[in-house]
């Protein structure tokens, strides 16, 4: 079976998304939202089976870890009943393709991280979905500001109640941020690479996994620039008088494949252990064009694995055994099937 880690509803019907700016409209005008919009089965079909499911088995891939579009998150917009309700609506749609889809989507929530507040909203949100939706994750943002990076680190005690709620649920989480209203900061471009390698510089600096020790992280876009500097960040453990990156942060981190190019992820296999890496596409995410110098899609991450030389054994261990162990929930779900 191969299990795509890292995948979004950026295709999600127009109504919803003309929702949420009449939602952010509303609340700039001091005003309530209108209802929400009756979407019906059929647009979710033709969102869905035109785009990512056909996509999905066109590739050779079976199933998509699926959350909602990380770059509308936007928790930085509004306040946080407009996240609240955002985050609520947005995880409803992903319960709808997965009720629709159970063999090709399993979900991942949205989190309504609103700046400046505490997390009880979000801790409350993942409940709901995990223990009422059945979703198996979350996406949890490093960076709510939007790309000012105004907030604690993931270090910090500030985080602690999502993750004891995390650890109690036996859910990971995705370290994902969202549109940056930074205009130095392109969101796909830099801000999310920027933010994958801020987060692991932040684990490497504290001391996060001896209080969580059964804490799960995934970096997403192959762990950001973090693989090409590893002698550096190796290094700073080290002038930080901190354990071996082995024992320090790589016993609860892992990477997703989502890099769009050969030679890259040549790079991920050859510098991080292979139990450390899921395999993940971001498929129809932040690259969705042909390379003009191979043919093929850049998010086509699939033939780049299957290019790496690796054994079937230890294809299946990246393409399915390491994601079912980083998601149990997951699993189980997938072994009540057989």
């Amino acid at each position: 079976m191969i299990i795509d880690c890292h995948g979004h509803y950026t295709t999600a019907p127009e109504s919803h998304n003309l929702w949420r700016k009449a939602q952010v409209a509303a609340y700039e005008a001091h005003d309530s939202p209108p209802p929400y919009p009756a979407i019906s089965d059929d647009e979710i079909a033709e969102s869905i089976e035109s785009n990512q499911l056909r996509i999905l088995r066109e590739r050779g891939a079976d199933m998509t870890i699926f959350s909602p579009r990380a770059s509308a998150m936007e928790h930085h917009v509004g306040d946080e009943a407009v996240s609240r309700e955002w985050s609520r609506v947005c995880n409803n749609l992903i319960k709808r393709v997965v009720d629709r889809y159970p063999d090709a989507f399993i979900g991942v929530a949205q989190l309504p991280q609103s700046p400046g507040v505490g997390l009880d909203g979000s801790i409350e949100e993942l409940e709901r979905c995990v223990t009422e939706l059945g979703f198996v994750g979350c996406n949890l943002n490093p960076d709510p500001s939007g790309g000012w990076w105004n907030g604690p680190p993931l270090t910090d005690r500030y985080w602690y109640p999502i993750y004891e709620k995390m650890v109690e649920l036996d859910v990971p989480a995705m370290v994902h941020v969202s549109s940056s209203c930074n205009p130095n900061f392109h969101a796909t471009g830099a801000h999310y690479i920027n933010a994958d390698t801020t987060a692991f510089m932040q684990l490497i600096q504290g001391d996060l996994f001896a209080d969580f020790p059964n804490l799960r992280l995934i970096i997403p876009h192959g762990g950001g620039a973090v693989p090409y500097h590893w002698g550096r960040y190796r290094g700073l453990a080290d002038m930080l008088d901190q354990p071996t990156l082995a024992e320090h942060v790589m016993r609860n981190v892992y990477f997703d494949t989502c890099v769009y190019h050969q030679p890259g992820i040549d790079l991920l296999f050859n510098v991080i252990d292979r139990k450390n890496i899921l395999f993940g596409s971001e498929m129809l995410g932040a690259v969705r064009g042909v390379d003009p110098e191979t043919g093929n899609y850049f998010d086509d991450t699939k033939r780049f694995v299957d290019a790496v030389g690796l054994s079937s054994d230890q294809l299946a261990e990246v393409y399915e055994g390491n994601t079912r162990r980083v998601y149990p929930r997951l699993d189980a779900a997938l072994k009540s099937r057989d």
